[in-house]
């Protein structure tokens, strides 16, 4: 098991990734990709049980995760790359013909770590809910992890899912919003204002904790106390905190940053304000 210093390493390598990633086919997400950093750590390298080696779609007997917010593909990438799914290589073709690494995630370019395609907003909620049924009736007592943002979650199908998963009790179930307050067109409270997340969540049936996600100690803690709270008759929702553009100070807050890649000096710049502490791909 890591320590917080090694596990805050790890996220500061990966957010040198993703800038190094979209610089060099400039396109791409870099502002929640930033932000969601510490939680792809913490999650990879500490909270799931998960056989990285032994990679299989179906996921029998280990933790599975959805990212229902497929733009920001290039944090996941880098996260499953660092964690041994792929060689850290091949973070180098993010968005190039042929490569594996598409700019949103898909099963059918057969990247370990990816079980379904994901780009289309809302419909990993209902992905992950299937999956934990299916560990459910497979009698396989692991978890399955999903990811959406605080502006995803104006899709309706998100409240359908939301709602199902409440009402049969999906309780092996632990989805995060990525709560940082912007969206492509602005701030989230100003594009269509879902305000009062967790009393939402609360009134579907569902279990609610909330965290700092930039903050590795204590994110690890909460998602330690969500999975004590599975298993106990209520799906599990994940309120996180976070700031787009975690890392960098001219990205954070900033919702410009959402699906625009920086340039030559932009990204050294930020690289700058990072240390390299795995060493580059």
């Amino acid at each position: 098991m890591k320590n917080i210093k090694e596990l805050q390493d790890i996220a500061t390598q990966i957010r040198r990734d993703v800038l190094r990633m979209v610089n060099s086919c400039a396109s791409g997400h870099p502002g929640g990709s930033l932000g969601c950093a510490d939680l792809f750590t913490a999650l990879y390298f500490n909270a799931m049980n998960i056989e990285p080696k032994n990679f299989t779609r179906e996921g029998n007997n280990e933790d599975m995760f959805f990212l229902s917010i497929g733009h920001i593909a290039p944090v996941w990438y880098s996260a499953l790359a660092r964690r041994g799914y792929f060689p850290t290589k091949e973070l180098a073709t993010l968005r190039q013909l042929g490569s594996r690494l598409q700019g949103h995630p898909s099963y059918e370019s057969h990247l370990p770590g990816v079980r379904a395609a994901s780009g289309s907003l809302g419909q990993g909620m209902s992905v992950a809910i299937g999956a934990a049924l299916a560990k459910k009736l497979n009698k396989d007592t692991n978890l399955v992890y999903s990811l959406h943002g605080d502006g995803e979650i104006e899709e309706g199908q998100i409240w359908e899912a939301a709602m199902f998963a409440g009402a049969k009790k999906v309780d092996n179930l632990i989805s995060i919003i990525d709560n940082n307050g912007v969206q492509i067109d602005g701030r989230a409270e100003e594009v269509c204002g879902v305000t009062n997340l967790k009393a939402k969540f609360e009134s579907f049936g569902w279990d609610i904790l909330e965290c700092d996600g930039n903050n590795m100690e204590e994110l690890l803690n909460t998602l330690q106390i969500c999975k004590q709270h599975a298993f106990k008759g209520k799906p599990v929702m994940l309120i996180m905190k976070t700031q787009m553009g975690k890392g960098v100070d001219f990205m954070e807050d900033d919702n410009g940053w959402h699906g625009k890649a920086p340039n030559d000096e932009q990204t050294a710049k930020a690289l700058s304000q990072l240390k390299e502490t795995l060493g580059d791909y």
